[in-house]
């Protein structure tokens, strides 16, 4: 089994041999690359496809970006990301169509143990000593935004037309058409028609 195997079987995975690392840093030049460029350079958003799992046709990220694998993040159509992206992608990460994010969103698909030993010096059946990880997938649905300063952490779901307020760490799952919001993240009320503000158009 490959280090990626061990990663989507759930199992403790080493992120610092060869095999992950040359993924990660094609990904992370990739990212370097496309945070220098202009915004309006043609040439720009296409980087994205050079590393992502899978985007829709549709999508803009604002800049600066880190995205850790890159082969790991699944983005449906119509993707919106503010000011500085951050996805911790070990496992894999799921979003669906027409999801904006707010500046300052992180996602983070990746844990290491609680015990330090395990955590710090475990030694694998190679005889090799390293910092242990596992991860757990992040599932976010259709017609979701995540506001400002968001912290998503690995195993969570967040079911359609969701709305995560700013400053939330989410850290279990969140129903779908929720305004949900605090840390830990807690589904406050249902999104009705009453917030709706077609009156400003």
């Amino acid at each position: 089994m490959t280090e990626e195997e061990k990663i989507f079987a759930g199992r403790l995975f080493d992120a610092r041999t060869k095999e992950l690392r040359d993924i990660k840093h094609k990904t992370h030049e990739l990212c370097r690359k496309y945070n220098l460029m202009d915004e309006y350079d043609n040439e720009r958003l296409p980087i994205i496809r050079e590393f992502i799992g899978c985007i829709g046709d549709k999508y803009y990220l604002q800049g600066p970006i880190q995205f850790n694998y890159g082969t790991h993040t699944f983005i449906g159509e119509n993707f919106f990301a503010n000011f500085n992206l951050m996805v911790m992608d070990d496992a894999r990460i799921f979003i669906g169509d027409n999801v904006m994010f707010g500046p300052n969103v992180s996602l983070m698909a990746t844990n290491h143990p609680l015990i330090a030993k395990e955590r710090i010096s475990m030694k694998y059946p190679d005889g090799h000593i390293s910092v242990s990880e596992y991860a757990e997938e992040i599932h976010i649905g259709n017609n979701v935004w995540i506001a400002a300063n968001v912290v998503i952490l690995g195993g969570v779901s967040i079911g359609d037309g969701t709305v995560i307020g700013a400053g939330s760490v989410v850290t279990k799952n969140i129903p779908a058409g929720y305004v949900a919001f605090g840390s830990p993240c807690r589904p406050v009320r249902k999104i009705t028609d009453a917030d709706s503000k077609i009156d400003l158009l």
